[in-house]
């Protein structure tokens, strides 16, 4: 996936989160990507969020609670 649809489609979820309590849209944005989110799509996550790429607050703030892939052997 393109970096830009990425970033986007993560910060569209945040953006709806942003309705909620804010605990409560630090763990919606992480369970969402939890559920929804292949472990390729959760790697290339990291990878952008690791490079310092401009992703929504709250997506950075729930990104310790998204599960991180395991390394391909």
């Amino acid at each position: 996936m393109s970096p830009e649809k990425m970033i986007h489609m993560a910060n569209q979820i945040a953006t709806f989160f942003t309705t909620k309590p804010h605990a409560e849209g630090v763990t919606g944005v992480a369970e969402h990507i939890n559920a929804y989110w292949e472990p390729r799509m959760r790697q290339q996550f990291f990878a952008l969020l690791d490079a310092g790429t401009a992703f929504h607050p709250l997506v950075i703030e729930a990104a310790p609670l998204v599960r991180r892939p395991a390394e391909a052997a």
